[in-house]
């Protein structure tokens, strides 16, 4: 029997890990991020639990590369029935006039460029009866927050467009707001946090695969 496929962007860590390692054994997960160390200590977990992963160490920003990703699902699988978007550059925090050039690029690159890139390669895949989740970050305008603020609304209204696009021929796509986690992205946002009170990336990643 196929397995169901999951294509998690952004699953070595946080999030995009932690919803990766909850989607075994009942889908087969597609890992993709640069960080081959971190997608192995994935690897690991997910085969701990009786499930399998493919390992795509792989830049989302290289539209070449996203392409043969793609086209390598469709050749093995036919098929995504999940997609799950946790990619995000987090540039650091900083008044607008004093912006580094190249965060912005970046963030440009990977929070809106990719995502637009993404869609069109993933869309046919997921087919009619699939489903994409989006994270929402509504930090657009906040002080210091413009770089990533800015590409991060940017992205989310691409994804918000999109579920508007196909509510009656689908795929189901979903934009979700994630409770605040202690990940590494939010700890260089808020330095010296109190942590206890923020919830576990494994919690959150159970209750929000509820929403499916």
């Amino acid at each position: 029997m196929t397995p169901k496929i999951a294509l998690v962007t952004g699953a070595s860590r946080g999030l995009g890990a932690a919803i990766a390692e909850a989607l075994a054994p009942a889908y087969h997960v597609v890992a993709v991020a640069r960080t081959i160390g971190a997608l192995e200590e994935l690897d690991d977990r997910i085969k701990a639990k009786g499930g399998e992963a493919t390992l795509a160490p792989m830049d989302i920003t290289l539209p070449d590369a996203m392409a043969q990703l793609c086209r390598a699902i469709h050749d093995r699988w036919g098929r995504v029935d999940l997609w799950v978007h946790a990619a995000v550059h987090a540039a650091p925090l900083t008044p607008a006039p004093y912006m580094d050039i190249k965060d912005w690029d970046k963030s440009i690159a990977v929070n809106v460029q990719a995502t637009g890139l993404l869609i069109p390669y993933v869309a046919p895949l997921l087919g009619d009866t699939g489903t994409a989740m989006f994270f929402d970050d509504p930090r657009a305008g906040a002080p210091f927050f413009g770089a990533y603020g800015a590409t991060k609304a940017a992205q989310v209204a691409l994804a918000r467009s999109w579920a508007s696009e196909t509510v009656k021929t689908g795929p189901r796509v979903l934009v979700v707001e994630p409770r605040p986690m202690p990940t590494a992205t939010r700890a260089r946002f808020f330095p010296g946090e109190d942590r206890k009170p923020l919830t576990p990336p494994r919690d959150e990643a159970l209750r929000l695969l509820a929403l499916l």
